[in-house]
């Protein structure tokens, strides 16, 4: 084999390595989308594993200084009107909303279904 060609295989090898990267995202995603799916299949985990996880996705993206994807805070929510904490599901879909406004709609109508008011 040539120097030449040589070469040319080291350089297409550097480029498809480099190609290899994870990609950047804007959100930190963590493990929301798992708890996501979990949720739907309902009897993989219990709704305070879900939260916990949700929660660790949350001092995860914090430490990395990126904003959370779109609907986890809704999620994080739901859980929370789920196991009875109103107060602390209001929060979440407050937050959802001033992060998202384009979930206001949905986040008022879960508050205007007392799904964040304290039982």
């Amino acid at each position: 084999m040539s120097y030449g060609k040589k070469g040319a295989l080291l350089l297409a090898a550097a480029v498809l390595a480099g190609c290899a990267t994870e990609p950047k995202t804007i959100y930190s995603w963590d493990n929301y989308q798992p708890t996501l799916y979990q949720y739907y299949q309902q009897d993989k985990t219990s709704p305070e594993e879900q939260i916990t996880a949700l929660n660790l996705a949350l001092e995860k993206a914090k430490a990395k200084n990126k904003p959370v994807p779109p609907g986890l805070h809704a999620q994080l929510g739901l859980l929370y009107a789920n196991t009875g904490r109103g107060t602390e599901a209001r929060q979440q879909f407050e937050t959802e909303k001033a992060q998202f406004p384009e979930s206001a709609p949905y986040m008022d109508f879960l508050l205007s279904k007392n799904k964040g008011v304290a039982k």
